[in-house]
């Protein structure tokens, strides 16, 4: 089954007799906040999940970890029963404009063990566009009783996902300005993980804001040397678009580990090395004492 559902889809399982747990799940690094989106207009029933205390245990004062570091089990679990989800009931999450933090509430359930997640392609605009109908309403959610199981996904460290990039294929979800180091307008330090390979999460995606078909996120992924023949891993600024690209790979019929850290945790320790420039190796740098954390 794949991972993805149209909003027809949806519709037609919100219809049925066991319809799904929907999760609103609209977040922005840097737009207005979700629940005001969700607030404004949701899918009917939906439930609103905030990324930085749902999906994100609190970032630490060092910033090792990342600025997302995954949540713990039993408050994930907490989150998840409130908002209705049960290991036996589907679960659909959606969100806009580019469904990044529906993509890390799909992760995250994944990981801890939900075994039947799926994402609406195109998010609530697809949802909008299709003609159906939405409320404002806060929706009365009877609490569910999914217990996390953490390990159900790959997850990388930072010494892994350095093996991984001399060793198979490391790729890094950012915008090419970001990985080459050209600018860097969150973390600290700009730059790539050295040997990671560039491919943007943006480029997942149609103009309307739906996945490429499986064919054609295959092709591009064997572009960048994703082939199926050796281990593949995934890393952004923190986790979260990271995670829509382990998405799409999956869509193509590809398994990744998730670097849940990303680069907000590999440049909060100034041991190790930062390259810039197009090319994977690049201009390889190791930042010295203090020189990752300098401007922390």
């Amino acid at each position: 089954m794949s991972a993805l559902i149209t909003a027809n889809e949806l519709a037609d399982a919100l219809r049925s007799d066991h319809p799904p747990v929907v999760l609103d799940v609209r977040w922005s690094l840097t737009g207005p906040p979700g629940r005001e989106r969700y607030d404004a207009g949701h899918i009917p029933g939906a439930g609103f999940v905030d990324l930085d205390q749902d999906l994100s245990a609190p970032p630490r004062p060092d910033r090792h970890g990342g600025r997302h570091p995954l949540p713990d089990p039993a408050t994930f679990g907490e989150a998840m029963r409130r908002l209705g989800v049960s290991a036996g009931r589907p679960v659909v999450v959606y969100g806009d404009p580019d469904g990044w933090g529906a993509a890390r509430a799909w992760w995250c359930l994944r990981y801890f063990g939900h075994p039947d997640v799926r994402f609406l392609d195109g998010g609530y605009d697809a949802w909008v566009r299709a003609g159906l109908p939405v409320e404002t309403a806060e929706p009365t959610l009877t609490p569910g009783d999914f217990q996390p199981r953490p390990g159900g996904m790959p997850v990388l460290d930072a010494a892994a996902a350095a093996r991984l990039a001399e060793q198979g294929v490391l790729l890094d979800a950012r915008a090419a300005a970001r990985y080459r180091g050209e600018e860097e307008p969150v973390d600290p330090v700009a730059g790539h993980i050295p040997g990671a390979v560039n491919a943007p999460t943006t480029d997942n995606l149609d103009a309307s804001g739906r996945f490429l078909s499986s064919e054609d996120l295959r092709r591009r992924f064997e572009e960048v040397g994703v082939d199926g023949s050796v281990p593949v891993g995934v890393y952004c600024g923190s986790g979260v678009s990271a995670a829509h690209e382990v998405l799409a790979l999956d869509v193509a019929g590809l398994s990744a580990a998730l670097y849940v850290g990303s680069w907000s945790d590999w440049v909060s320790d100034p041991s190790r090395p930062v390259a810039t420039g197009p090319e994977p190796g690049g201009s390889t740098s190791d930042p010295g004492p203090g020189g990752a954390t300098a401007t922390l």
